[in-house]
Order: C-alpha cells, then sequence, then structure tokens
C-alpha cells in the first residue's frame, strides 16, 4: 500500500511508525502538514492509496479528505475528542486509556471509527505515556487498520448511544485549570498536574516572582518543609515542598524573558540562577550497592556482582555538567567489586547525545559545543577503555547521534523491541559527529555499512538495528519484560565460567586496537572535523540547532523523508540498494 504520512513534525510516535509501516512491507513517503497547497502537491505527486495521520496540530482540508481515504490517529478512548485528550485522562487519573484510529471528516475527531487499542494508565509524564503506552496502542490500532482496509470491512460509524463509548468532546485545558495550590494540593495532585502539562506547554507558575513554565516533575520521598518553598537543588533541579511531601523540578522555561533570556526550557537552577543563592545544595548522594532513596538524575546499586548504573537526562540529552557526573559514577561503579556494569538510560530515551538547549543558552555556543562533545568522549572513552569488567548497555528508550555510540561503547548492547535509533548526525546541519563513531561502528559492522549507516537520515528500528549489527540483541515487550531478562543476562555473564577468557579477549582485542590506531588519533581526526561545525564558515550547524531549539516550524519537508519529492539520481538509487540488502529501507 502507497501511504502519506502527513505530520506537524516527525517525532516520536511518526517515526515508530514510519519504520513498523516499512517493516510491514507498504510504501511509505512523509510531508509535513505546512499549508493546504503543500498537502494537496504531495497527494497529487504520491497518489496514496491511504493518508495516515500521526501528529497534526490543524484539520486535514476537505479537499483531500473528501477525495481520499485519511485516517487519523487520535490519542484517546472511542469517542474522545479535543486537543488534549492525554492531559485530560492523566488529570483525571483515569484506569485506562487508548488510542482510536478514526477517519477524517467536517468535525474533529468524530469520524468513523476503523480500530482501537487500549492501555492501563501508569502514574507518569504525558511525554512518557506518548512515547511508550501511546506509541505500542498506535501500531497496534494501525495495524488492524489497515487489515480492514485490506479485508474490505468498513468502519464503525461514531455512536454515543453504545455503551463502550466511553468517550466525550473536551475543550482544551486552560494554565487556570493546570494551576498548581501549593499550600492545598497534595503531592500526587502536583505531580499529576505537572504530568499533564508536560511536554508542552508546562505548567505556569511563580518562583521567586519569575513566571515561568514548570516541566518534569518527580516525587521526593524524603525531604519536606514549608507548603510552596524552595527547599533543596541538586543537579540543576529545585525541589518545592508540598502540604505533604515535596516535588523536584527539572526544567523551567521563562513566561516572560527579558531581552537577552532563553525562551526555552533549561535546567530549573540555571533559568533562576542568582535567585536561589539561599536554597540549599544537596549533593549527589554518595553511591551506595542500593538504589538511592530520594530522586537523583544518576543513581547506581549493585545485585548479584552486577552493577546498574541509571542515568535518565531530560529528553535524552547530555549536557557538558552531566557528562561529568555520570563519568564520575561510571569510575565509582568500575572500582566497585562488581563483574559486569550495566548502563540503563531513561525508559523515554537511553541518550540523544549532546544538549542542544544549553548550548543555544551558552555565551558562545560554538564554545559550548566543544565543551559538550568533549565531555562526551571523555564518558565514551572510559568505557571504551575498562579492561577488568564487562559492560551491557540497555537500551529501554530511543536514541539518537551521540547517544547511539555512547551505547556502542560497551562489550554488547541489548535494546527493547520498540525502541527507534537514529544513528547519525547530518540531520543536525551536517555534523560530522565524534564519540569515536569512526572506531566503534565499523568494528562491529564494517566499513561498508558503516558508511550506509551514517549516509542514512532515516530512523531505524531495534528489529533493523540488530539486523544491521548495531545492536547485539533486541527483547522485552514492555519496560519491566526487558529490564527482568537484562538482569537475568547479566548475572548469567557474572558468573559464566568463560568471564575470565571474555575479559582476557576484550583486554587483547583493545590491545591491538591501539597498536593499528590510537584512540586519541580516532578523537582528534573526529575533532578536526568538528571544529569545523562549530567554528567554520558554514553556519549550517548553528542554523539547525537554533530552529530545533526554538522549535521553528518547517519551511518544507526534506527530500530524504518527502519521497515523492526526491530526484531519483543513480546515486540515491544504488544507496537505497544496498541499504536495503543491508537490513533497513
Amino acid at each position: 500500500m502507497r501511504i502519506l504520512m502527513l505530520t506537524h513534525a516527525f517525532n516520536s510516535l511518526s517515526q515508530r511508525l514510519f519504520v513498523e509501516l516499512e517493516a510491514w512491507g507498504h510504501e511509505v513517503s512523509i510531508e509535513f502538514d505546512i499549508n493546504d497547497a503543500v498537502t494537496a502537491e504531495a497527494v497529487e505527486q504520491f497518489l496514496p492509496d491511504l493518508v495516515l495521520a500521526p501528529f497534526l496540530k490543524r484539520a486535514i482540508p476537505e479537499s483531500i479528505w473528501s477525495n481520499h481515504l485519511c485516517l487519523i490517529i487520535h490519542p484517546g478512548v472511542r469517542g474522545d475528542r479535543g486537543a488534549t485528550s492525554l492531559d485530560w485522562a492523566i488529570t483525571n487519573n483515569e484506569p485506562r486509556w487508548g488510542v482510536t484510529c478514526l477517519q477524517a471528516n467536517a468535525e474533529m475527531d468524530a469520524g468513523d471509527i476503523w480500530s482501537w487499542s487500549e492501555f492501563p494508565m501508569r502514574g507518569a509524564r504525558k511525554s512518557s505515556l506518548y512515547r511508550n503506552e501511546v506509541s505500542e496502542a498506535a501500531v497496534i490500532a494501525v495495524r488492524q487498520a489497515l487489515q480492514s482496509i485490506q479485508d474490505k470491512v468498513p468502519p464503525q460509524p461514531l455512536d454515543y448511544g453504545q455503551a463502550e463509548i466511553q468517550g466525550q468532546w473536551r475543550d482544551p485545558i486552560r494554565q487556570a485549570q493546570r494551576a498548581i495550590n501549593w499550600q492545598q494540593d497534595s503531592t500526587e495532585t502536583v505531580l499529576r498536574k505537572l504530568w499533564a502539562a508536560d511536554s508542552q506547554p508546562g505548567v505556569l507558575d511563580n518562583l521567586r516572582r519569575r513566571e515561568c513554565h514548570l516541566f518534569n516533575g518527580w516525587q521526593e520521598s524524603v525531604l519536606s518543609g514549608p507548603a510552596g518553598d524552595l527547599i533543596a537543588r541538586r543537579d540543576g533541579a529545585i525541589c518545592r515542598a508540598t502540604r505533604d511531601g515535596a516535588v523536584w523540578i527539572t526544567h523551567l522555561a521563562l513566561a516572560h524573558p527579558d531581552e537577552g533570556e532563553a525562551t526555552f526550557k533549561l535546567p530549573a537552577s540555571q533559568v533562576l540562577s542568582g535567585l536561589i543563592d539561599d536554597v540549599p545544595e544537596i549533593p549527589l548522594l554518595p553511591h551506595t550497592p542500593t538504589e538511592s532513596p530520594t530522586w537523583q538524575e544518576i543513581s547506581y546499586r549493585e545485585s548479584n556482582h552486577v552493577g546498574y548504573l541509571q542515568f535518565h537526562f531530560y529528553n535524552g540529552a547530555a549536557s557538558s555538567d552531566q557528562c561529568r557526573r555520570l563519568l564520575s559514577a561510571w569510575r565509582y561503579a568500575q572500582s566497585r567489586p562488581v563483574s559486569v556494569i550495566v548502563l540503563l538510560g531513561g525508559e523515554d530515551f537511553w541518550c540523544n547525545g549532546i544538549d542542544l538547549n544549553s548550548i543555544e543558552a551558552a555565551a558562545s555556543p560554538a564554545d559550548a559545543s566543544w565543551e559538550n562533545i568533549n565531555a562526551m568522549n571523555d564518558l565514551c572513552e572510559a568505557i571504551i577503555r575498562c579492561d577488568d569488567k564487562l559492560c551491557i548497555a540497555a537500551m529501554r528508550g530511543n536514541a539518537g547521534a551521540g547517544g547511539v555510540f555512547l551505547a556502542l561503547a560497551a562489550d554488547q548492547v541489548y535494546a527493547r523491541r520498540s525502541v527507534v535509533m537514529n544513528p547519525h548526525y547530518k540531520s543536525m546541519g551536517n555534523l560530522y559527529g565524534s564519540e569515536y563513531w569512526t572506531y566503534l561502528l565499523p568494528a562491529r559492522v564494517g566499513d561498508q555499512q558503516a558508511e550506509a549507516i551514517m549516509s542514512n537520515r532515516l530512523p531505524v528500528s531495534a528489529g533493523q538495528a540488530k539486523a544491521l549489527g548495531l545492536l547485539d540483541d533486541t527483547f522485552g515487550d514492555c519496560q519491566e519484560s526487558f529490564e527482568q531478562e537484562v538482569i537475568r543476562r547479566a548475572e548469567s555473564l557474572a558468573r559464566s565460567s568463560d568471564y575470565d577468557a571474555l575479559v582476557d579477549d576484550k583486554r587483547q582485542r583493545r590491545e591491538e586496537d591501539e597498536k593499528h590506531q590510537s584512540l586519541a588519533s580516532y578523537r582528534q581526526q573526529e575533532l578536526e572535523r568538528m571544529r569545523l561545525n562549530f567554528y567554520g564558515f558554514d553556519p549550517s550547524y548553528h542554523v539547525a540547532r537554533y530552529h530545533f531549539v526554538e522549535k521553528i516550524p518547517k519551511s518544507r519537508t526534506p527530500p530524504f523523508l518527502a519521497r515523492h519529492r526526491r530526484l531519483r539520481s543513480t546515486t540515491t538509487v544504488s544507496v537505497s540498494a544496498r541499504a536495503n540488502s543491508d537490513g533497513f529501507k
């Protein structure tokens, strides 16, 4: 089937559906929803059998839906309607929610229902639910809808008279409804309000006489204080007391920034710099063999000769400071009497490389970029050079750019089945990339395959990544099953009779590789190219970063996504053919 994916942006859900549709054998092209004329042109050029809309901020024009089958992916149960569906589900503490695949018509979210899938709600941020439960349900619903289309099974009209139709129209949630009453709201209520507004629009609040939008709330289980007071800060986050506990808030965005101030999300302590000097800074808790009872973004625990080093960086972005703190934690884990170290990234993102927001906010973005990439390299190098233990990278969430190669620094790399990877840098203004990818990638997949992977700007599924050689294995239909299997494999490796031989082989291989070409040489060659990206005459990286951070809407769809607009040059065809033979489309 020829499917035109019409979307506001190529976000996590769109990427997941793209890799799944291609794996199912469909021909997929993507068009950003820029305006009606562009959409009409895309339909005319591609002549799709189906227009699929996983993420829109406006209605599909009547000229399209009245002449072509158009399916909307709505993050709500059957009958649910409105633009803030998931926000309301979290706010109302719904026990179950779902995704509905419905046909576009003249009335928003009121079209015929082609399919649906439901799931139990989890206490989590909206963005986390979206990237996990909603994405999984969307894949199921889309597959069911495509099967119904193929089998010529008609959709069901939306009928609120049927008992199973539980949804309703809901107006958008306003900031007045999201507002936190710090003196009266319980910790659970505060968290629910924060979660429902993440990652957009945030909860509008007043902190030290600055109006800010609050993002990324976590429960604190030890600290407390007078309701509403800022009682602690750590790792760039602030801790604010509720009437029955406290919550951590990691990121803020100024509602009314002064001239020269950032308009986008940044670590809370950075946004409130100079205003919270009286708030006690709680240092990173000493790493202990058991997990910390209080929140911190990097934690460590041990069990059965395995050390688990967990880090959950907001949106997967690793700033210079976060890289240095994770490096310190890695060195601690390496000093411990364990046989295997498991690196556990966040549930939503393993890691996406350098922190573009912090870089954009710096006085010199070029200098901040250089500092950040070197901090990432220091971390990767420490993992590569570890010669007395085995390391497993356990990718619970999606990964991109330098985050992929951070994982490849480990000895074994596992990913949850639903993970989507973007193992390339070029989409960010033709960045060359570092993190020792010129050493790590060819060692895993060979020179020719490495060239094809780095030239491909499209996402790959975990299954495709395994076929390419990027992953050693992929398993787990949910977070819990994935983590349980990781633990089983790590403990089995730690007590394996071949353990000493495996460590010896690793040490010898590293020594041989160093003789062939030193890590310092790989790093120098990569950074020479990165220096041109950061400080050279071509501003592409800085322009792309600015557009990404400021969330400036695309003015056109890139040719690598809009296949209907791509010139079929001989080079493109040959690269595509080689990529197909190597395991991805």
